[in-house]
């Protein structure tokens, strides 16, 4: 997001006249006065959250983990008293994807590093036990007492033993995919759901030997993303067509196909029920737990729109689910649910890394997971404001503040203090993340930049008529490339690529490019290759008549608007960096500093505040206050508020 603010003309002449009766000639002229110092103020964390996406029951508790905040914290949820008894913090990871148990120890698979720790329920002692690379998506548990895991990104299954202590890797689960998103077991067969092309492979324990098993008609879906067995029965979830899978594992070859109705497009949770056979699923991104018996699907109710169920727990009559931030129970008999919010319950928020800012008149917001903070300024405070995603964008606009929304590329808005949240629209066209906005006053439009869905090539520009509601989209404008950044100037869209198109993609071209796209004509103006090897555009922004590109690695590139001509090029740093405008002065952002950048035949690049050592989800955060007199950063997991930018260069 972009924000321009510049002071009128009126109020330039006044201050004009002002300096001229106070300096009436060079005789009675004084010192000017020494520039204000800058300032930085601690707001405290930018974004703090009880977020999970496991869990998992062993005896009468419900264990879980934290993801996305430091340290992950695992804790055990008594459903009796509705409160999380016994809480332990891992020494590693980001995060976790994948839970399973063996008896009474506790099992977990984290990311970044890809670590595997056993929990003894009984006794609470912790043991890092594995190391499966980077990112343990899924693990399980066989019938023998065996872990297997399925990994990121080389796409990997691996085993572990906990009787020896051994492991054993079966190497990629199918060639070129780096995904292994679900996995299940049974005594002679691994069950590894693969993207971003799906597949489901069936990997024989003894030989290694392996078959997909995905019959071809459902060659087009990105993930066999959900798995659950018991049974003999095998059920497994498609995205994003929202289909799942029954098979019968005595014979693989003529899965049931269960498709639930409304257009949901994920199936995040799947639980076969032994005892009964049935089957239990809960869907996106409507949040609806469904049961199918016996080939018929019967919906059970949603928590609340949106819900995310992480697992699904069927003892006898009893039905509950585990989501992002809360265990609830399901009521057959009267159709409703009841739910116990985790943080209440003893798992508090935690400093997360933030994914997107924005600054209105009275409050800064800063989004993550399932959420948006919103600070309000005056009072000191803050407070959450839950969203059934993840905001990648935050523009304000007159009265509003827009979200562009991950996944499923949606469109929502509410009110800068966090009030009247609502989904307006959805972009389509197979994209899945949002990745900037910026707003042309020319045109009156919101303009939208986006990823393609896993396995997808081509991202898009969206252009969202606020006055009329129209929408239109634009795929491959940038040609061969996902849509990282863009910036808006009197009716022109300015679009920085990104080669990567998304995740699981191999890029097309060796470079990115830039594109000058008319609004009002619909046409390309230029198309440009401004930087030398360059992969991504973090940032484009229009400024004084000339283009600013940062991009992935560290470099500054200024383009004429008009041609597109590259007038310079420049190494201001490491790594990515984003861009804004506050007060006529342009700023800038990385994880280390914030600088600014001013405009010159080479731009002087000069650091106001080192030393933010920012702990963000992506691309580094930066935006300037309603009236431009401060701007807004991370340090750390922090939100920070830097005032007088511009006072130590003027």
């Amino acid at each position: 997001m972009h924000q321009r603010f510049a002071p009128s003309a009126v109020l330039v002449a006044v201050a004009l006249i002002l300096t001229l009766t106070a300096n009436p000639g060079p005789s009675a002229a004084a010192a000017p006065p020494p520039p204000a110092a800058v300032t930085v103020e601690n707001l405290g964390p930018a974004s703090a959250v009880t977020s999970t996406s496991v869990a998992e029951q062993v005896g009468d508790r419900i264990w879980t983990a934290t993801s996305g905040v430091s340290p992950v914290q695992v804790g055990a949820f008594d459903p009796a008293t509705r409160t999380i008894d016994r809480k332990i913090a891992l020494p590693t990871g980001a995060g976790a994807w994948a839970m399973t148990h063996l008896g009474t120890d506790l099992y977990i698979g984290l990311y970044t590093p890809g670590d595997v720790y056993k929990i003894d329920t009984v006794t609470g002692a912790l043991t890092k036990v594995a190391r499966f690379g980077s990112f343990i998506w899924s693990i399980a548990a066989t019938p023998d007492g065996r872990i297997v895991a399925g990994t990121y990104p080389d796409g990997g299954v691996h085993e572990y033993d906990p009787a020896t202590g051994a492991t054993r890797s079966y190497g990629a689960a199918f060639p070129g995919e780096q995904y292994v998103r679900s996995i299940a077991a049974d005594e002679t067969t691994i069950y590894a759901g693969v993207g971003t092309k799906a597949h489901l492979v069936a990997i024989d324990r003894a030989s290694g030997e392996r078959r997909d098993i995905l019959p071809a008609r459902y060659a087009d879906r990105t993930f066999v993303a959900t798995l659950a067995l018991a049974g003999g029965k095998l059920a497994a979830g498609l995205s994003p067509t929202g289909t799942m899978l029954v098979f019968d594992t005595a014979n693989l070859a003529e899965p049931v196909e269960v498709q639930p109705p409304g257009g949901d497009q994920y199936v995040t949770a799947i639980t076969v029920d032994e005892p009964t056979g049935d089957v239990y699923l809960g869907t996106r991104p409507s949040g609806t737990l469904y049961r199918s018996r016996g080939g018929e699907l019967q919906r059970l109710g949603s928590p609340y729109d949106g819900a995310y169920f992480n697992r699904i727990f069927v003892d006898g009559s009893t039905i509950r689910a585990e989501l992002t931030s809360e265990v609830v129970t399901f009521d057959e008999a009267t159709g409703t649910f009841s739910g116990t919010d985790l943080g209440a319950a003893g798992l508090p928020p935690a400093p997360e890394q933030a994914m997107g800012i924005a600054a209105t008149r009275d409050t800064v917001l800063v989004s993550g997971k399932a959420g948006i903070q919103v600070h309000a300024l005056k009072a000191g405070t803050n407070r959450r404001v839950f969203l059934p995603g993840e905001a990648k964008t935050l523009t304000p606009v007159g009265r509003d503040v827009h979200l562009g929304v991950y996944t499923l590329a949606r469109l929502w808005a509410m009110k800068p203090d966090g009030t009247g949240l609502h989904e307006y629209g959805r972009i389509e066209n197979e994209q899945t993340r949002p990745t900037d906005e910026a707003y042309d006053e020319r045109t009156r439009t919101l303009l939208i930049s986006t990823e393609p869905d896993y396995g997808k090539y081509d991202g898009t520009l969206t252009e969202q008529q606020l006055g009329t509601g129209r929408r239109e989209v634009h795929r491959g404008v940038v040609p061969h490339q996902s849509v990282r950044s863009v910036g808006a100037d009197d009716g022109i869209a300015y679009l920085g690529g990104a080669t990567r198109n998304s995740l699981g993609t191999t890029p097309l071209l060796p470079e990115a490019t830039i594109v000058a796209f008319d609004l009002r004509r619909n046409r390309t103006l230029w198309e440009v290759a401004a930087v030398a090897g360059a992969q991504t555009f973090s940032d484009v922004v229009p400024f004084r008549g000339r283009l600013y590109a940062t991009t992935d690695d560290g470099r500054l590139a200024v383009l004429d608007q008009r041609t597109g001509k590259v007038l310079s090029t420049q190494t201001i740093g490491a790594g990515q960096s984003r861009l804004a405008i506050a007060r006529g002065r342009l700023f800038g952002a990385d994880n280390k500093r914030v600088f600014e950048v001013r405009p010159g035949r080479v731009p002087a690049v000069s650091t106001v505040v080192d030393g933010l050592d920012a702990q963000i989800y992506s691309y580094p955060l930066i935006t300037a206050s309603h009236s431009g007199d401060a701007l807004y950063t991370i340090k750390g997991r922090d939100l920070i508020r830097i005032t007088n930018p511009a006072g130590a260069h003027r």
